[in-house]
């Protein structure tokens, strides 16, 4: 009976440094931050494929209500369309608010960037005109469970091609193999 409470005590104090080791989620991430822009020209890379209701005035910066746009849009590392390429978000999204300013959006980001290949996929609501955060909720490749956030936020909506900054904020738990 002592052996074996011995034996109980033992693991019980073995385990109760690696539940403490686990709990430190910040503690040894590798981690990848950097920016992109997103250039995306109605019906070139971005086209409505159904038109929402009828509703508040629609603008350059709004889309009616219940509106399905489609993308595939380059990603580059400066703001200039010319820039070099080095990815592309393509995706969908829904316009949600009746104020036509936010939709749905879902989305798979293809990178080439700091000796990185493959996808990440986000979703969540996308602000026409101002900041908007979307988890990151699986990847690919290099970026095989890969955890963060990206913020979309736009840079110039003037015109055909609008341009938005991209920011990345990525994160491989413990138990990812990865090379950032």
């Amino acid at each position: 009976m002592t052996s074996l409470m011995h034996f109980f005590t033992t693991i019980f104090l073995v385990l109760i440094p690696i539940n403490a080791i686990t709990h430190h989620h910040h503690f040894g991430l590798k981690s990848l931050h950097f920016t992109l822009y997103q250039h995306e020209t109605i019906n070139k890379t971005g086209y409505i494929i159904v038109n929402g209701v009828a509703g508040p005035p629609v603008s350059q910066t709004t889309t009616p209500f219940g509106t399905l746009f489609v993308f595939q849009d380059p990603l580059t590392r400066k703001p200039k369309h010319t820039s070099k390429r080095v990815g592309t978000a393509q995706g969908t999204s829904i316009t949600s608010g009746l104020d036509g300013l936010q939709s749905i959006s879902i989305a798979k980001i293809t990178l080439d960037v700091k000796k990185h290949k493959g996808s990440i996929s986000i979703v969540g609501v996308t602000n026409n005109i101002k900041p908007s955060n979307h988890p990151v909720v699986g990847g690919t490749d290099d970026f095989l469970f890969v955890q963060g956030y990206v913020t979309s936020s736009p840079v110039n909506l003037v015109g055909l091609t609008v341009t938005y900054k991209i920011e990345f904020h990525l994160y491989w738990p413990l138990y990812a193999s990865s090379k950032p």
